[in-house]
């Protein structure tokens, strides 16, 4: 019996209408047969903090790493606040990392995009999270890369990825990617 592709898909906006919510939503709407997807916010995390960590690790961050491990691939979705991701998402990643040298990251099949109502779409956040799932090992899709930018044309008011040519390109992020995740590290 097939089994389909497990892919997690994290989004790394706190607020509720989010584009890069809505971008999340959009994957998991236009899935490619054979993939499940399941989205995770980064939303319900305590602030990282070492004493915390020590005394009693948060279940939230512990269920946020089995989610990780258990997903055959990992999507994030991150958007741009200041030329990089935002804190909340640097706090999920800075979870996900502790205890030290106890990450799920190594070897994962990762894929980064974002979108952003800006000229630029999340190239610089991209870039800061792609180098940090490199310091981790994670097993890194470089092309092709999305970067969704002038939302506000492209995502209705209600969260719906309307742009044809978008979508399409989406469909192909996500071929590649299926791809990506099935083809073993060498």
């Amino acid at each position: 019996m097939y089994t389909p592709m497990n892919i997690l898909v994290i989004y790394g906006s706190l607020r509720e209408k989010s584009i890069n919510k809505a971008l999340a939503q959009a994957i998991a709407e236009h899935k490619l047969d054979g993939m499940d997807v399941e989205l995770c916010g980064v939303g319900d995390l305590p602030l990282y903090d070492q004493d915390i960590e020590q005394s009693a690790f948060p279940p939230e961050a512990l269920e946020f790493k089995r989610k990780i491990a258990e997903a055959e691939g990992v999507i994030i979705v991150t958007p741009e606040y200041n030329r990089s991701m935002p804190g909340s998402l640097k706090n999920a990643i800075d979870w996900s990392s502790r205890p030290s040298g106890q990450h799920p990251w190594g070897g994962k099949p990762v894929g980064v995009m974002g979108a952003s109502s800006g000229a630029r779409g999340t190239i610089v956040a991209q870039y800061d999270l792609k180098r940090i799932m490199n310091y981790f090992g994670a097993h890194l899709m470089g092309n092709p890369e999305f970067h969704l930018d002038n939302s506000d044309e492209k995502i209705t008011d209600d969260g719906v990825l309307q742009d044809e040519k978008t979508i399409a390109h989406l469909k192909k992020y996500l071929e590649s990617f299926k791809s990506h995740v099935e083809k073993p590290i060498k």
